[in-house]
Parts: C-alpha cells; sequence; structure tokens
C-alpha cells in the first residue's frame, strides 16, 4: 500500500462519509484534465464529458472500496481510462498510447524524472500586463494541449498537470515506462515549439 499524505487520508475520509464539499473540490480540481485524457480515447468531447461523469457516478458509489493502493488522482483516472476505453470499444475506435518506439534524444532535454533541465526565466516583477499575458499563455497553452496527438495528450495531463507518479501514468495507461517517457519528451517539444512561435 502506498503511503498518502494527511490531507488525503483526510479527503478520502471525508468522501467515504459522504462530504458533498470535498467531492466539489476534487470534482472543479479534477474534470477538466479528465475530460482532455477521454478525449484522447473517445471520439468528441461531448461524449468524453459523458464518460468524466460516468466516472464521477462510479467513484461515488466505489468510494468506501477504495484501498488506497495508489493516489486517490491515480484510482480516478483509472476509473476514467476504463471507462472511455469501453465507450471507444463500443463506437468502434482504438487508441493506442504506444509511443511506436525508443527516442534516443531524452537525456539532452530532461533530468531522469521527466522535468526540464533548464527550466523557464521567471518573470523578475509582477505587473498587471504580465499577468494578463500570462492568462493569454495560459490558454494558448489549453488549446496546445488539447491539439496534442491523444497518448501524449494522456500522458502530459497525468504526468505534469494532474502530479502523478511516474509509476501511476504507466499503470493508468498500461504502457511501459519508457514509453510514458517517449511520450512526455514528445508533448513538451511541441508545447515549447508552441509557446516559441507565440513569442
Amino acid at each position: 500500500m502506498r503511503s498518502t499524505s494527511s490531507r488525503e487520508t483526510d479527503d478520502i475520509q471525508r468522501l467515504k462519509a459522504g462530504d458533498k464539499t470535498v467531492f466539489g473540490a476534487l470534482y472543479t480540481r479534477h474534470t477538466p484534465a479528465m475530460i482532455r485524457v477521454a478525449s484522447s480515447i473517445v471520439q468528441s468531447r461531448a461524449t468524453a464529458e459523458e464518460v468524466t461523469q460516468d466516472t464521477w457516478l462510479a467513484v461515488l458509489k466505489s468510494i468506501t472500496g477504495f484501498e488506497g493502493r495508489s493516489s486517490l488522482a491515480g484510482w480516478i483516472f483509472t476509473i476514467l481510462i476504463n471507462k472511455a476505453r469501453t465507450r471507444a470499444r463500443r463506437d468502434g475506435r482504438s487508441v493506442s498510447f504506444d509511443a511506436g518506439g525508443a527516442d534516443n534524444d531524452l537525456s539532452a532535454a530532461f533530468d531522469g524524472q521527466g522535468r526540464w533541465k533548464e527550466m523557464p526565466e521567471l518573470w523578475d516583477e509582477i505587473t498587471p500586463e504580465r499577468i494578463v499575458a500570462g492568462r493569454r499563455l495560459a490558454e494558448h497553452l489549453r488549446a496546445a494541449i488539447d491539439a496534442l496527438p491523444p497518448a501524449q495528450r494522456a500522458v502530459i495531463v497525468l504526468r505534469v498537470q494532474q502530479g502523478l507518479a511516474p509509476s501511476e501514468v504507466c499503470d493508468i495507461l498500461d504502457i511501459s515506462d519508457g514509453n510514458m517517457r517517449v511520450l512526455l519528451h514528445r508533448a513538451r517539444l511541441s508545447l515549447r515549439a508552441t509557446l516559441e512561435a507565440l513569442s
């Protein structure tokens, strides 16, 4: 059994007790990412939204059986992926998360944990103009993530946006660590190219 933070343990207990506030916070935190991941598997955003709602119903129905062998977010996204794959099969769609081979250039840009070796420079001063520019940048970044190939989008959302451990991402998507790192690398290169084109 993995160790959980005291906050997550508290959230799990409160969720099991039917605490609507905790559920609302989890729903707000995870739903946008869930729709992004589901849409990498199913045919449309509308279907991804349906799968996400079905996932939340399953979470509420099954939370008392959650044993903590993964993070709560990992468990939620596992349910989501299973439901999305079932729906995709029913709709006659097949998506593979295989990266299609190794990428020999991983060590050039990232450390062993999939993080950038060179972080972007931080702004020295926060001004209203920079806040507005930051919001525009965030909108462009969201659009760029949505435009990624399905497997890359799923990995970047789970690993970077949701902060799941590499092993959890691999388990959820049923891919090897090598494939996960290749997909993450390619997604980051694509996002970096998009952001550089904006500057």
